[in-house]
Parts: C-alpha cells; structure tokens; sequence
C-alpha cells in the first residue's frame, strides 16, 4: 500500500512519480511539491494516528529524493543532470562513510596493541632458567599402597555409622489451642463480669499458656463478645462482657464461630 498523489500533471502512486521523474518521463520541474506535501501532512492530521508507518516512511524518503532532484534543477549549474549519476554519488557516500568505520576500529585495534607493547616494556622476562641436569620427579602417590588397605577402606566407606538416639518417650508436651481457650473464657467470663487481664491469668504460669488467654480475648474481641480498656498506660487490661450469654450446647453445635489456632 503506497500513497498516491494528485498533481496537473500526474495522478498515481509516490513511488511511480519518482521512477517517472528519473527515467526522465516526466520535468520534475512541471510538478509542484508544496501541494503534495499539504496534501499528505492533511491526511495524516485526518488519520489521527492510524496511518500506517511505512506509508510515513516512504512518502518521507521519495519526498526528499524528489525534493533533493528539484533543488539541483533549480540551482545554477548544468542543465541536464543524471539522475543515475546522483545515485551512484549516494552509494559512494555510503562506501566511503563504511571504509571510515572499518579504519576507525583498525585505528582503535591499533591502540590497544600500542598499549599492550607498551606495558611490556615495564616488566623484566627471567633470563636465567634451571639447570639442565636438574630433574622434576612427581611423587609416586601409590607408594605404601596396598591391597588390604583398599579393602579396609572401603569396608569402613560403606559400614552403618551407628548414632545415638534421645529417648523423649518420657517427655509430655502439653498443648492448648486458641479456640479450646476461647470457648472456656465463653463461658467463664460472662459469670465474672467485669475483670482484668492480670486476675483471668492469675494463677497461670506456663507463658504458652498466658499469650494463648491473651489471643482468645483478643478473638473474642474481634467477634464482638468483650470490650477492652486501659484506663492508663501501662495499666491493666480491663475485660467486659457484652455479648449475650453463652450455653455450652452452643460452643459444640458450633454456633461461636472462631479461628482455630494451635497454641
């Protein structure tokens, strides 16, 4: 898909305009490029966008051709002027502009080993060697080697190395979960009424056992069945029951939905 153009003196495609123009089927001189470029910037504002790129990019690269033959027609000089002589002159800029890339890395090649030969010239080489009788014997690595001591060797590699093992049979881990906790403070603190953190853990020693009282309060809390306070800072926790009261049937039926955590 090109763009075509409409001018008085040709209606077609760019690309045709420009094979026309340089086969010297038609003056570039007849044809006025300020209206083409009107008309192209116009349909590209119309586009909004959607006007496909490479149909942006050759109108950009045979305008500027075609821009490019018409300047040197208008400016003083020959009057017939090759176009195939323009684009050969194109390609040796191209060659030329390669040829400098290519010494441009020779020439960077070229300092690098000029940096190297000159380093070198800062070291000292080891002008004296060893002695040409002296010999480099390796040591014989099987010397006492034996038969019986690759058996025994290998015995010892693959036998069972026997560890010793703690007998804990007689160790009891106690363990108390949150949710067992919470339904025992259901049905304990609504017969204590108004409490303290400090008086509901009275009596409790084992740390596991006071954080997980402190949870189930706090879950409690969250479904809606305690209210906390702290009258100071640092002060105790004070615990009030607001829900209704809890009948044990309810705790096993399920009905005092609670997250189960393991204490």
């Amino acid at each position: 898909m090109t763009y075509v153009v409409e001018t008085p003196v040709f209606n077609g495609p760019i690309e045709l305009l420009l094979n026309l123009v340089s086969s010297h089927e038609l003056d570039i001189l007849d044809i006025e490029l300020a209206p083409v470029v009107d008309a192209f910037v116009q349909e590209v504002v119309n586009a909004q966008g959607q006007l496909p790129m490479d149909i942006l990019s050759d109108f950009l690269l045979v305008a500027a051709i075609l821009l490019e033959m018409k300047s040197r027609r208008l400016l003083p000089g020959p009057d017939e002027v090759e176009n195939d002589e323009e684009m050969v002159g194109w390609e040796e800029r191209d060659l030329l502009l390669a040829r400098l890339l290519e010494l441009r890395a020779y020439a960077a090649a070229a300092d690098l080993f000029a940096g190297l030969l000159e380093s070198v010239t800062h070291t000292i080489p080891r002008a004296v060697g060893l002695d040409q009788d002296f010999e480099i014997v390796p040591p014989d690595l099987l010397v006492g080697v034996t038969l019986e001591k690759l058996l025994a060797a290998y015995e010892r590699s693959v036998e069972e190395v026997s560890t010793e093992q703690v007998d804990l049979s007689h160790v009891t881990i106690d363990s108390i979960t949150v949710a067992e906790t919470v339904a025992t403070l259901a049905l304990d603190l609504p017969r204590r009424g108004r409490t303290s953190f400090r008086e509901l853990v009275a009596g409790i020693y084992e740390r596991l056992e006071i954080i997980v009282h402190f949870l189930a309060i706090l879950e409690l809390c969250k479904l809606g069945r305690v209210s906390l306070g702290q009258g100071t800072t640092f002060g105790d926790l004070v615990i009030a029951w607001i829900g209704d009261e809890v009948h044990p049937d309810d705790i096993i039926s399920g009905s005092l939905e609670v997250d189960d955590y393991e204490g």
